[in-house]
Order: C-alpha cells, then sequence, then structure tokens
C-alpha cells in the first residue's frame, strides 16, 4: 500500500531538489550589491514616516471592499453563465438576487462617499 505513494514522494523531492538548486544558483551566479536605489521604499512611493500602527483612512478599507465585491461578482458571474441552461429558472432568480444585493452594497458606499476622494 506504501508503494502507491512513491511516485508522490518522487515528485515532491524532485520539487524540492530543484528548488534548492534554484535558489542556491541565483545567489551564485547573481550579484549581490544592492544599491540604495533597489533598497528604497516602492510601494507607496514615499518613506515610512510613522508607526506602521498608524490608523488610515476609512476610504481605504472600503475601496478594498468594493475592490472584493466587484471581484466576487466577476468570479461568480462567469460560471453562472455557462451553466445558465442546466440551473434554470431558479439559478437565473438566485444570481439575479446576488447581484441585487450587491447593488444595494455599491449604493450604500457611493451615498456614503467611499467613492469621492478629497
Amino acid at each position: 500500500m506504501l508503494a502507491e505513494y512513491l511516485p508522490i514522494l518522487m515528485f515532491l523531492g524532485v520539487a524540492v531538489a530543484l528548488a534548492i538548486v534554484v535558489v542556491v544558483a541565483s545567489y551564485v551566479v547573481a550579484r549581490q550589491a544592492p544599491d540604495t536605489e533597489k533598497l528604497s521604499a516602492y510601494e507607496c512611493g514615499f518613506e515610512p514616516f510613522d508607526d506602521a500602527r498608524a490608523r488610515f483612512d476609512v476610504r481605504f478599507y472600503l475601496v478594498a471592499i468594493l475592490f472584493i465585491i466587484f471581484d466576487l461578482e466577476v468570479a461568480f458571474l462567469f460560471p453562472w453563465a455557462i451553466t445558465l441552461k442546466e440551473t434554470g429558472l431558479f439559478g437565473f432568480w438566485s444570481m439575479m438576487v446576488f447581484l441585487a444585493l450587491l447593488t444595494i452594497g455599491f449604493i450604500y458606499e457611493w451615498r456614503k462617499g467611499a467613492l469621492e476622494w478629497e
């Protein structure tokens, strides 16, 4: 019974060995002298100037929630569109309820001013 797992263990062993070889090769081949420009902050464009636990404006979180809402909407719309014939009328109306809830959430955030930047 353990012989059935031998190909899986061999695959994992080859994958780990290949990963180690690639990491070691990058240290051997690549130049290890980064300059100050490469080590500078790049995510937001300015150097960190305060504590990492500082408070952020709530609009950043609202925009992130909007992104998640519409990302999930698209992720659910594609499989729904493909299987609409099989799901029938129940599948259609359940998706309409889902889209209505997302629309209500979008209108709520719009009215609260989450999309307005000062």
